[in-house]
């Protein structure tokens, strides 16, 4: 079992804002190739994020600096992809951004894989607005990844009642596994702060737990930890809170 200290210490709050902050709405304009690749160029750091990001809805360039900072204090191999995503079911395109970065914690080693699928907006010159579709993230340890299945829907309507299920899909052969769940608040995402997780042995292969959504749309984040015999794997899901079924999968 890990120390409490390594626990406080995992990043759940920095597997989020991987570009953007607030899930807005973003204008029709879509930003061209040419801004795609100069927005992954100045995520890496070959380019000033300035010269392809301006303010507007939802989007504050100081705000993506100091997260994109922050992560790399965290992950500092951290790297940045962005390309095309699934378009949505009215054409609209849409913005795949992955990250992937590891980060040594006396002797343990942790590895983060974590996406957004967005829409993005342009002004012409720079991107200045998005709609957060799905995002997610995983954080391993351990000499080998385990096969983790993240059963946590992207969207659901509110005051719903849904499930939030962790599944390791491998045989448990005697392992002992525990974990623990708890929501994040919006301070936490924005500050990007670790929260306080409780551990209780799990009776099967994974965390399983039936929440209620919110009665106002918005949207949720959902922090999840399982300890295995093998190594931790934490995860990170924000599920969407709509009015309208039509939302649920846009």
């Amino acid at each position: 079992m890990p120390s409490p200290q390594l626990l406080r210490r995992l990043p759940f709050g920095l597997l989020f804002g991987l570009l953007l902050a607030n899930p807005a709405a973003a204008a029709a304009a879509m930003p061209s190739g040419a801004q795609l690749q100069l927005l992954e160029k100045a995520l890496n750091g070959g380019a000033e994020l300035a010269a392809v990001l301006e303010n507007g809805t939802g989007l504050d360039v100081t705000l993506v600096e100091l997260r994109r900072r922050a992560l790399l204090r965290q992950f500092p191999d951290a790297r940045w992809q962005v390309g095309p995503g699934a378009p949505l079911r009215d054409g609209s395109a849409t913005v795949q951004l992955q990250v992937t970065g590891s980060r040594q914690e006396g002797p343990t080693r942790f590895r983060l894989e974590a996406q957004q699928q967005l829409v993005l907006s342009s002004s012409g010159s720079r991107i200045n607005g998005q709609t957060v579709i799905r995002e997610q993230a995983l954080l391993r340890s351990g000499e080998v990844d385990l096969p983790v299945s993240l059963l946590i829907p992207d969207a659901v309507l509110t005051g719903q009642r849904y499930d939030l299920d962790v599944l390791i899909d491998e045989p448990l052969d005697g392992a002992i596994v525990a974990g623990g769940l708890v929501a994040l608040t919006g301070q936490q995402v924005s500050a990007l702060e670790s929260p306080d997780l409780q551990l209780g042995a799990l009776g099967g292969g994974g965390l399983f737990k039936t929440v209620q959504a919110p009665f106002t749309p918005g949207s949720q984040t959902w922090a999840v930890l399982l300890v295995h015999p093998k190594g931790l794997i934490s995860a990170t899901k924000r599920v969407r809170v709509v009015t309208d079924k039509a939302q649920l999968n846009p």
